[in-house]
């Protein structure tokens, strides 16, 4: 029998090379790294108007989803996704997460505002200001656009056509959206060849958004046969939820050439009621019709929706949630996440039809300014 010491050292080189190797010395093992915490977002702010800020929430990690709270809550992965800067003119605490694919949440960013902003107070606007001398693109850190055919779910017949967009039958030469030197914004439906037409829908998505407050829209729309205006807002969560769960806020709406008494719709729609069941029809003052200059306004609270024409006093209609309670299947998106701004002139489609030997082209709407107040 032959006997050997071995050193302390060599007992540990043994010992280590055995939990690496393992009893079958088959080979090397790994073990996984733990996973990482999400970045924290990160809040960044602008200034609007009278003390609200325009908030932008970032985070460092790819593709990461950033979760909101505006009660003071802690959010969780079921609290509303960020989609778009967000305005904020009230007293609120925002907190926020950030969650990834393979990775921890991140640690809750808050942060409180406390503008003390009174109600009726202009916090954010577009005035639609142009002192360049010639006709300019309308603000690009604030609008862009939908573009393109296809009916847009309403068998409408306009191609969309972006500032400075060249392929046919766009064309730079005759923009269907701009600022004029007159101050106002122009959305121009052509019809450049026969049966064929262009205009535009300009919306803020993916760059500006507000939740709850007093939107007011000074405008002028043509009343022509088979031209539908509109001032309109959907929920940002249209990205995750898609339509109608996201919400929809149509402010300004009309069809056709002018009536008496010439008239404006203004409607709601989610799950559970996307049809005319929650439309109510606003009547103008006797001689009044829609392609006059007129202020078109939806005053946004907590479980309400109210619409107006010229006076906010008094709202023509209010919708709450009790007109969606007998509603098989409803459910009231407005007060789960912030909503986009979109403004558009169609040409055809379900509701006004085609446009006839009647109507006159080019049309336009324009708008005078888009402003948002406390409420």
């Amino acid at each position: 029998m032959v006997c050997f010491r071995l050193s302390s050292i060599q007992l540990m080189f043994l010992a280590s090379a055995f939990f690496v190797t393992g009893c079958g010395g088959g080979g090397s093992t790994s073990t996984t790294p733990p996973p990482q915490p999400t970045a924290a977002p990160v809040v960044t702010t602008a200034a609007a108007q009278n003390g609200a800020e325009i908030v932008t929430l970032t985070t460092s990690t790819s593709g990461a989803t950033i979760y909101y709270t505006l009660d003071g809550s802690t959010p969780t992965n079921t609290s509303t996704v960020y989609e778009a800067p967000i305005l904020m003119a009230s007293d609120v605490t925002l907190n926020a997460i950030a969650t990834a694919p393979g990775q921890t949440t991140s640690n809750v960013t808050s942060k409180t505002f406390s503008p003390g902003i009174p109600s009726g107070t202009l916090v954010w606007s577009d005035e639609f200001d142009n002192s360049s001398g010639s006709n300019a693109q309308p603000a690009s850190t604030v609008w862009t656009y939908d573009t393109g055919a296809g009916g847009w779910g309403n068998n409408e017949l306009e191609t969309y056509c972006a500032w400075n967009a060249s392929a046919s039958p766009c064309s730079t030469a005759s923009p269907n959206a701009y600022v004029g030197t007159d101050g106002y914004l122009h959305i121009v439906a052509q019809q450049p060849s026969p049966g064929v037409y262009t205009s535009a829908r300009l919306k803020t998505q993916g760059l500006f958004s507000f939740q709850y407050g007093r939107l007011e829209v000074r405008a002028e729309v043509p009343e022509e046969q088979g031209l539908w205006p509109a001032v309109w807002l959907l929920g940002n969560s249209i990205t995750t939820a898609n339509w109608p769960a996201c919400g929809e806020q149509d402010v300004l709406e009309r069809v056709g050439p002018a009536l008496s008494p010439d008239w404006n719709e203004g409607s709601i729609h989610g799950t559970g009621f996307t049809g005319t069941n929650l439309g109510t029809i606003y009547n103008f003052t006797s001689g009044a019709t829609a392609a006059g200059w007129h202020t078109y306004g939806m005053i946004w609270s907590k479980g309400s929706v109210s619409y107006y024409v010229d006076d906010p006093s008094a709202p023509y209609v209010t919708y709450t949630k009790a007109n969606i309670s007998g509603l098989s299947g409803a459910a009231w998106p407005f007060d789960s996440n912030a909503n986009f701004i979109l403004i558009n002139l169609a040409v055809g489609g379900n509701w006004p039809g085609s446009p006839d030997s009647s109507t006159t082209f080019p049309a336009q709407m324009l708008v005078d300014y888009v402003r948002i107040y406390t409420n």
